[in-house]
């Protein structure tokens, strides 16, 4: 059985909402945001729909990759 994230259930904090808009724009692939918060991947789609953020790529590499 799968282990559950360990925020997985908790409310949101503003924090947690900006680490997520943070994240976000530094192009993180959307599964790695949410292994790093700790919550599910449903989780942060729906979170980044009600708080307008984006999760498209941006077509940049991710956080300081040299190449693709």
């Amino acid at each position: 059985m799968a282990k559950k994230p360990s925020n997985q259930g908790k409310p949101w904090t503003s924090t947690d909402v900006s680490e997520l808009d943070t994240l976000a724009k530094q192009n993180m692939p959307t599964h790695l945001i949410a292994f790093k918060m700790g919550r599910t991947l449903e989780a942060i789609y729906r979170k980044a729909k009600q708080k307008g953020i984006s999760l498209k790529s941006t077509g940049q590499l991710p956080y300081g990759a040299t190449k693709w």
